[in-house]
């Protein structure tokens, strides 16, 4: 594997793309207009969105393969590796980036709901798909971005930059929220997948030897990152990954309970709880009673 370039700073990834630096925090890149560049990966120590403007190709999803012609964003956290070992090869880029150092948010709005944008930390398999007309609200906001970065900083350039990066954010949220959509027989079938995988972990000695399945260990098991899986079955269920598994837990404790010779001890074993009292509780928040009481209206 190659050499993994460390870009701290947006200064460093300028000087590595031959361009000048307007903002040391933020900068948005058309590459269509810098000098061919050499295949490499690089850890950003910025947030980088890249819009990709080429054919996609086949991407799979689940167990379905589709072709996207439209352009892509791909989102990158600070920390993240991207890119391709050096092959000697220089290559035009085409697209754009907008990079933003997290210094830019410190103390500002957008600093705190960053961690609400969740696809920063998708995989690359799960990038957004734009149409033409969400492209062109992409390029627009870069542009915004752009055009102020040409001007001299000032007292109000940082707000109004990073509200510029929240507009185009929030643009991302709606984007995402209808290529969920868009992708409904697709995230039926991982409905369908998640809800075996529960069924058949439970069905396993797997709970007595590594406890209650995570939301981490179904999106892995599943081909997905914990956080796109999360706000998929969220779109998709109205409830989260964690309400599905716990539901899930509880029909498969109910089932156990009518083994009236299991102890709810030994059922809270089985199912994978550490103790006891840990099933009780979430039995009582979910169904609304306690297992006694639960097993003895069964009992009539």
């Amino acid at each position: 594997m190659g050499e993994i370039l460390k870009m701290n700073t947006i200064h460093d990834y300028h000087e590595f793309l031959e361009v000048e630096t307007l903002n040391p925090l933020v900068s948005v890149l058309d590459f269509s207009k810098i000098p061919p560049i050499r295949h490499s990966r690089i850890n950003f120590g910025f947030y980088t969105i890249f819009l990709k403007d080429i054919n996609c190709g086949d991407l799979r999803y689940g167990r379905g393969v589709y072709d996207y012609q439209e352009g892509t964003l791909v989102f990158i956290a600070p920390g993240q590796v991207v890119g391709v070992d050096d092959d000697g090869t220089r290559v035009q880029g085409k697209g754009w980036a907008l990079l933003f150092h997290p210094d830019l948010l410190h103390g500002t709005l957008l600093g705190k709901k960053m961690k609400e944008y969740t696809f920063f930390s998708y995989e690359a398999n799960e990038a957004l798909h734009m149409s033409d007309r969400e492209r062109e609200i992409v390029i627009n906001c870069f542009l915004g971005i752009r055009e102020e970065l040409e001007h001299a900083i000032d007292k109000h350039s940082r707000s109004i930059i990073t509200a510029n990066i929240e507009v185009f954010l929030n643009h991302c949220v709606r984007f995402y929220d209808r290529q969920f959509i868009t992708r409904k027989d697709v995230n039926k079938d991982i409905l369908t997948r998640f809800e075996d995988l529960l069924v058949n972990y439970f069905d396993s000695e797997a709970p007595e030897i590594y406890g209650l399945p995570s939301v981490a260990y179904c999106a892995d098991k599943l081909h997905f990152s914990a956080n796109y899986f999360g706000d998929l079955i969220k779109k998709e269920t109205g409830k989260s990954a964690q309400e599905c598994i716990q539901l899930t837990v509880i029909n498969q404790v109910k089932e156990r309970f009518a083994d009236l010779d299991k102890s709810v001890s030994e059922v809270a074993y089985e199912m994978g709880f550490k103790y006891p009292h840990h099933l009780s509780r979430l039995f009582k928040k979910v169904v609304g009673c306690s297992p006694n009481e639960y097993r003895a209206a069964l009992a009539g």
